[in-house]
């Protein structure tokens, strides 16, 4: 029988724990500098992660911060993977941004290409 390792590569840990979708993601975003094992920034995906390593890394729009509970041997469902981590910095609950409705579209069926632009830029508007 097979042992489970005590420690894994940070790129396919991330993998495993269902954070990204591909394991190349993930290794792209260790070997750009942009995760932190133990607060120490990290360049190389073969880096080994073990239990009780916390791990600080973007994603999407914000930063999580990750302790590793356990190492996982495959990438499994996500009630699995849920089990192989505990999230220090669990995100908050943001209300949805709703765009106004622009009147002058109403009722004259798809936008022009200008109406579009307006749409885009009052978006971009209410992001900032």
């Amino acid at each position: 029988m097979q042992e489970t390792p005590d420690r894994i590569r940070l790129d396919k840990w991330l993998w495993h724990a269902r954070f990204f979708k591909t394991r190349g993601l993930s290794a792209k975003l260790v070997s750009g500098g942009h995760v932190r094992v133990n607060r120490e920034k990290v360049s190389k995906p073969a880096h080994a992660v073990g239990p009780g390593d916390v791990l600080t890394f973007p994603q999407a729009r914000g930063v999580r911060v990750i302790r590793v509970l356990a190492i996982g041997t495959r990438r499994g469902p996500a009630t699995e993977a849920r089990s192989l981590y505990e999230d220090l910095d669990p995100p908050e609950a943001r209300p949805r941004e709703i765009v106004p409705r622009n009147p002058s579209f109403e009722g004259k069926g798809r936008p022009t290409k200008r109406d579009r632009r307006k749409l885009d830029l009052n978006r971009s508007e209410t992001l900032d």
